[in-house]
């Protein structure tokens, strides 16, 4: 049987309600005949305290066995609550524990944990306060993305997890084979023989479900994608994973422009709704986090993004008061020091720059008129500096064909991609946005491991 949860009790339980839940004890506390356990059941970020009489005899073993992490159901009536933390309270007359738990080896204590530490019991830390709000807003944000596009009359559509196209150009995919890596068949002059392989070529988890996305646009105008992508990139950092999910919406008949102005509605919507649907999370991570999270989002929901071009940038980051660790100057890609201090100290807003220099950006960007500078975007945001990349896409058809050789990839691996602009071609836009990099941007939380529950990064893949 189904109960209401735990958050529903807390906003609209009244007192004499008799209730059922379940859930997880995360403490106890013994007073002379008086036991209180709080219950969690991950609806909420406060747990609900349940006050067990010792004098109802048919609750005393049950009672001796409730332990930290325990799983049980206890049904009783909800009462007015003395304490401070909470207006409600239940006052049990019946408990089934459903799975103890060890005391003396349960790892997950009343105390404060360093992240380190819960990465270790990535099966466990779920059950922690932090996690739990992260994983809560990781939900409504994921929830705010799909409802985003869908009221803007997108189609969500699905892009192969496996792919023969490296999107980005930058070789750093991870190789699926079928092949035995004991005994791969080669070819007379040693290369690998591939026409023995699963696909009969080179196949490769895909980084980018973007060149897909444009061949679905080119048939429904507005399409968007939202799935998993992986870059074996070998990067410890607290902003890298080899497995993250994408958000990558394309857009025939748009330019740059276009493109700009649905990322900054997207990031204004997704906000709006983590506000919204989970205010105390979000209360939280200002208290315990970072406390400027709620003072970002107020920026972000209440400010026009400030615009501007690769080379204004330069210019003013030149002309800034500051020494930076990485040298300006056209031509040289924007560090995270750069594009914090236009988001952060120069701009105080969200800041979106864009037309950037052919040789730093991607094959598909559309040159401009000037020939040295291509339709690209990026927009940087406080704390993280970019959160989300665009362009306009390369439309012309002889051009891009100049663009792939000018990067040294195969013309006929991309035919497909070329046809495109063959037939029915028109402008088209689109941007990719990874949706861990999201919620730690919304949640303040300072490494990416901590926003998806099972990470995957370089030596690390536990579970």
């Amino acid at each position: 049987m189904t109960y209401p949860r735990i958050v529903h009790f807390l906003r609209q339980g009244k007192p004499d309600q008799l209730v059922t839940v379940q859930g997880w004890i995360r403490t106890k506390r013994e007073l002379k005949g008086f036991t209180f356990l709080e219950v969690s059941d991950g609806s909420s970020l406060q747990g609900l305290q349940v006050v067990i009489d010792l004098e109802i005899v048919q609750l005393v073993d049950s009672v001796r066995k409730c332990h930290t992490g325990a799983s049980i159901t206890v049904s009783g009536v909800l009462a007015t609550s003395p304490g401070k933390e909470q207006s409600i309270e239940l006052k049990a007359q019946s408990l089934i524990i459903h799975g103890e738990s060890d005391p003396g080896s349960y790892p997950l204590q009343k105390k404060r944990h360093s992240f380190e530490f819960l990465r270790t019991i990535g099966h466990l830390r779920p059950r922690t306060n932090t996690y739990g709000a992260v994983f809560r807003v990781r939900n409504a944000c994921a929830w705010a993305v799909h409802q985003f596009f869908q009221e803007q009359g997108f189609l969500w559509i699905h892009t192969p997890i496996i792919t023969a196209s490296d999107c980005e150009g930058s070789g750093e995919m991870f190789t699926v084979t079928n092949f035995n890596l004991g005994q791969i068949p080669k070819n007379p002059n040693g290369s690998v023989d591939y026409s023995q392989d699963f696909f009969g070529r080179p196949a490769y988890l895909t980084v980018s479900g973007q060149l897909q996305a444009e061949i679905l646009a080119m048939a429904f105008t507005n399409v968007y994608t939202f799935g998993p992508t992986f870059r074996a990139e070998n990067s410890n950092t607290s902003r890298h994973l080899a497995e993250f999910w994408m958000i990558e919406p394309e857009m025939a008949f748009c330019d740059l422009e276009g493109n700009m102005d649905l990322a900054e509605a997207f990031l204004k919507y997704v906000f709006k709704v983590v506000l919204t649907n989970c205010s105390a999370d979000m209360e939280f991570f200002d208290a315990r986090i970072d406390n400027s999270v709620l003072a970002v989002a107020d920026n972000i929901i209440n400010n026009e993004f400030q615009r501007l071009t690769y080379t204004d940038a330069i210019a003013l980051l030149q002309k800034a008061d500051r020494q930076f660790e990485y040298p300006v100057e056209w031509g040289l890609d924007l560090q995270s020091e750069h594009e914090r201090y236009l988001a952060e100290d120069l701009f105080k807003r969200p800041t979106i720059v864009t037309d950037y220099p052919t040789q730093i950006k991607a094959f598909y960007m559309r040159l401009n008129e000037d020939g040295k500078t291509v339709r690209a975007m990026d927009v940087l945001v406080p704390r993280v500096g970019e959160i989300i990349g665009g362009s306009q896409r390369e439309e012309r058809l002889e051009v891009l064909e100049k663009r792939i050789n000018e990067h040294g990839l195969s013309m006929n691996q991309y035919w497909w991609y070329l046809d495109l602009r063959r037939y029915g071609t028109v402008p088209h836009a689109g941007f990719g946005l990874g949706f861990e990099r999201l919620v730690q941007f919304i949640t303040g939380m300072a490494n990416i491991r901590d926003v998806i529950p099972f990470p995957r990064a370089p030596e690390t893949i536990e579970f």
